[in-house]
């Protein structure tokens, strides 16, 4: 048996030596992060590791599981840590070395394993790390697992077995690229930017992109884990900003962003203005609805209600579903309502068969806008996104907000528009149409206008998002109101960004 773990240890002490430091914070609903070794140590993961074999057991899931690291100098160490853990619960483990997020999950399907571990922060600042865990291809773990995850992972209960093996799989990307590209090339001559932030979808992307008959220039596709340009986060307005500029020289049809594990892509269109991924969502959606009448999507609650009044996705028969934000509520809701695809508007798309696996890779995203610029040869991205009815929508805005007190604040702010809408008082100066509080607050004005205030999964930050169909001053009125309100709250810091 291992040490119970502790939260209470400090690096370079003997103790930290000794016993296995896991902080409970780490758990979020659905992932695992932590700041390392700060908030996790290698024993720590050694104990995680036994406690997911544990709950595989507990679970009666087959003890068979894909691993993968993403390209951070600390993530292959993470990774061999977990995998004594994992060994130790008697796992058979397959280990599919430096990989992207959707690698492993196609993986799962590839080795025919039920479990999936990948050890990556994704866009996270360097320093931390984290794991995306599975045992039900292709749905990651929810807050369920992650709870049951938790308790066993704490209460030091989790048991040693015999039987554990380790298989490495050699040269696993190959089969990954080759997987992505076995369908027809592009008849549309497409020039691509292809940015990567100096993560981990530099080893794969540049490939695929050239494979399906891109001219593709990379940018920042050179691996360096110390990220020297900015975080590879296609949310950032820094690597969006670096895509348009490319764009713009190069004379590109099109800009793609990818996040440190590759599940995610942003995009700029041929102008050089960057399209938040909703909006690039709904474009999407009226393509693919055309070829597939009367389609159900789900956007996550961050989304443009284009969504829903787009008048050529109502011509089409197509019906969205708003729901909750995180790569696997979407992932799982996506699949459960058999939709045709997922949109988040951090950029995670879930294809669901014929299109995809139903997960989420940002490969296949772009793969998916190409085709559709294929199919509509002569128009430009920047044609396709015009065509679109107006809107004036923000970019994602995310104060600090320790994990500790984000989601009392936003419980606290939800009762207040419940309260506002009860008593029919004005906000912005309009009545509430409606709220929506699967994921914190969607408060929806009379005139369409709607923000949202949830807390974030994964950092320790609140999120909010505002957009108006109507005028840049009511989507400004909006996040004025928002702003006012957590401005009350002392624990609510900086914002990475305002309007």
């Amino acid at each position: 048996m291992l040490p119970k773990p502790r939260a209470d240890l400090k690096p370079n002490t003997a103790d930290f030596e000794r016993f296995p430091l896991v902080k409970p914070t780490g758990f979020r609903e659905y992932d695992a992060r932590w700041l390392f070794p700060e908030e996790i140590n290698l024993m720590g993961l050694n104990a995680v590791g036994l406690g997911m074999a544990q709950l595989f057991e507990d679970r009666g899931v087959p003890k068979r599981i894909v691993v993968g690291h993403d390209y951070r100098w600390y993530s292959g160490s993470v990774k061999q840590a977990l995998i004594t853990g994992l060994l130790a619960g008697g796992m058979e483990v397959h280990d599919i070395g430096l990989a992207l997020s959707p690698m492993a999950y196609f993986a799962q399907f590839a080795l025919d394993v039920p479990g999936v571990a990948m050890v990556t922060a994704s866009h996270n600042d360097n320093g931390w790390t984290g794991i995306k865990m599975g045992m039900n291809r292709p749905l990651t773990f929810g807050p369920d697992e992650m709870t049951a995850l938790k308790e066993i992972v704490l209460s030091g209960s989790a048991k040693m077995n015999s039987g554990g093996s380790y298989h490495f799989v050699e040269n696993f990307g190959d089969k990954y690229i080759a997987a992505l590209v076995d369908r027809p090339k592009l008849k549309r001559k497409l020039k691509v930017i292809a940015a990567c932030g100096n993560g981990t979808a530099g080893a794969f992307a540049p490939q695929v992109l050239e494979a399906i008959g891109c001219e593709v220039v990379p940018l920042d596709a050179e691996l360096d884990h110390s990220f020297p340009r900015y975080n590879p986060n296609p949310e950032d307005m820094k690597m969006l900003h670096a895509m348009a500029e490319a764009v713009v020289e190069h004379k590109a049809d099109v800009g793609f962003g990818f996040d440190g594990d590759g599940d995610r892509c942003g995009v700029v269109d041929n102008e050089g203005h960057e399209i938040f991924a909703d909006t690039v969502g709904v474009m999407l959606a009226r393509d693919i609805s055309a070829l597939h009448p009367n389609a159900t999507f789900i956007a996550d609650v961050k989304s443009t209600g284009l969504f829903v009044t787009d008048p050529v996705l109502q011509a089409n028969g197509a019906k969205t579903l708003y729901w909750k934000t995180g790569h696997s509520y979407m992932k799982r809701y996506t699949f459960e309502q058999k939709a045709l695809v997922g949109f988040e508007k951090s950029g995670h798309f879930f294809f669901q068969p014929p299109l995809g696996r139903g997960y989420d890779d940002g490969l296949v995203a772009a793969l998916a806008v190409c085709d559709m610029l294929e199919r509509a040869p002569d128009k430009t991205m920047a044609d396709l996104k015009r065509a679109l009815p107006k809107t004036y929508q923000s970019p994602t805005m995310s104060p600090h907000c320790a994990d500790e007190a984000k989601y009392g604040i936003v419980d606290k702010i939800v009762a207040q528009f419940q309260e506002a809408e009860k008593a029919g008082e004005q906000v912005a100066g309009q009545k509430i149409r409606d709220l929506v509080t699967v994921n914190g607050v969607r408060v929806t004005l009379a005139d369409g206008t709607w923000g949202l205030v949830r807390a974030s999964s994964n950092k320790p930050e609140l999120v909010i998002v505002v957009e108006s169909p109507v005028s840049e001053a009511n989507k400004i009125a909006i996040f004025r109101d928002i702003e006012g309100r957590l401005a009350k709250f002392p624990e609510v810091g900086e914002y990475n960004q305002k309007i």
